[in-house]
């Protein structure tokens, strides 16, 4: 009764989310007339006019590779600096620091876009990787501080304090025994600044013009004043969720490892 009481609410929560995913690849599929039909077709005759039409009016294979270099490149930079800092908060008691950094995660990201683009534009930077990586940062490097501190902090300080006793470095501690114990959380952590770097939208429009163009803003130009073409957008909403989805599944093992890891000597 117990497992089919967590499966039954397993179900009933999944089910709004896999309905919503199922009804825009569905719909993806349909031709414009299935898709305005009174009557919701379940069979249909599946097309790929949409996928064409979203690869012949636009250059989204382009937009994609943006999206991917803007995402890795914050990501690894977030991991790069985040990782140290985190460290630092988890063993040297510095909760006030850890404080700032969570205030500039729960600011709006907003509060930031104008200044961005003043220094951007004045350095020229504006459509550029590195203006694009450096504004998804501020949402990529609190998150990514933040949830590592509580896998560093698992760490046994008395393996930390072993090490010290061996004669290693602070450095040579870090990256020989922390890193190595806490890589399902590092993987965790690196997917989800993925995703949220895959999925921004607000800095992308702004910063972003026709060279750095990312999948989300391509996605947007699908609608205009009074015409929405539902096939095209969710053609495209697809193209934009299916990498993330595929490496979610690929990676998913050091997502639940990391997610619930606890280290002990």
């Amino acid at each position: 009764m117990r497992t089919f009481l967590f499966y039954l609410t397993l179900a009933l929560v999944l089910t709004p989310f896999l309905f919503v995913f199922a009804y825009m690849v569905t719909t993806s599929l349909k031709s414009p007339l299935d898709i305005t039909s009174p009557d919701f077709k379940v069979l249909f005759t599946p097309t790929l006019d949409n996928y064409r039409k979203v690869f012949a009016e636009n250059e989204f294979l382009r937009f994609g590779i943006n999206s991917a270099v803007i995402a890795t490149g914050s990501t690894a930079i977030a991991l790069l600096l985040g990782a140290p800092a985190a460290y630092a908060i988890a063993h040297r008691n510095m909760p006030r620091f850890a404080v700032a950094i969570l205030s500039s995660r729960i600011t709006p990201g907003i509060t930031f876009l104008i200044p961005w683009f003043i220094i951007f534009s004045r350095l020229g930077w504006v459509d550029t990787y590195r203006s694009l990586i450096l504004a998804h940062l501020l949402i990529n490097l609190p998150l990514a501080i933040w949830m590592l501190i509580s896998y560093f902090e698992d760490v046994s300080p008395e393996l930390i304090d072993a090490a010290r006793v061996d004669g290693a470095t602070a450095q040579r501690t870090f990256l020989s025994i922390v890193l190595p114990l806490t890589r399902g959380g590092i993987a965790a952590t690196a997917i989800l600044a993925f995703i949220f770097s895959w999925n921004n939208f607000m800095f992308s429009v702004v910063l972003a013009l026709n060279t750095t163009k990312t999948l989300p803003v391509a996605v947007f130009n699908f609608m205009s004043y009074g015409n929405l073409e539902w096939g095209p957008i969710t053609a495209a909403a697809t193209i934009m969720t299916l990498p993330v989805v595929v490496l979610a599944l690929l990676v998913q093992k050091q997502i639940v490892n990391g997610l619930s890891v606890r280290i002990d000597v």
